[in-house]
């Protein structure tokens, strides 16, 4: 698991407990600690981009349940944190890419910040492993 950032607390990524699957709050960091979607120029402008947070976040998400026989088909619900409501469409249409009616019941509430300023969006998920 050293492909992937280190939590920045005493807890896993994800939890087997029977069939469920419980992945904790997941970012866009980088196992270098750099923030996808989060550029900085060098006069400290900084241009932070939803879409490109939302697809690393799901791509370390689906990382994280391969650790475990999973795949992103396997997620039953996801609950989003957004730093800013104004960044739901941006996100909505990248989770639409990877998830359908069809997917996880979701849940996405607003928070007033998360664990580093440059990250927009935190999401955890739960799935079920598939059947032998």
């Amino acid at each position: 698991m050293g492909d992937r950032a280190t939590p920045r607390g005493r807890y896993p990524h994800v939890k087997v407990a029977g069939d469920m699957v419980f992945v904790s709050g997941t970012s866009s960091r980088r196992p270098d600690n750099t923030i996808a979607g989060a550029q900085v120029d060098e006069l400290g402008t900084t241009e932070l981009d939803i879409r490109v947070q939302t697809e690393a976040v799901l791509k370390n998400i689906n990382d994280i349940l391969r650790d475990v026989g999973c795949d992103l088909d396997n997620v039953v619900q996801v609950t989003t944190f957004l730093v800013n409501m104004n960044d739901f469409g941006g996100y909505n249409e990248v989770y639409g890419r990877y998830f359908d009616e069809t997917g996880p019941a979701r849940t996405t509430v607003a928070v007033h910040q998360l664990p580093h300023p440059h990250l927009l969006i935190e999401i955890q998920a739960v799935a079920i492993k598939p059947s032998a």
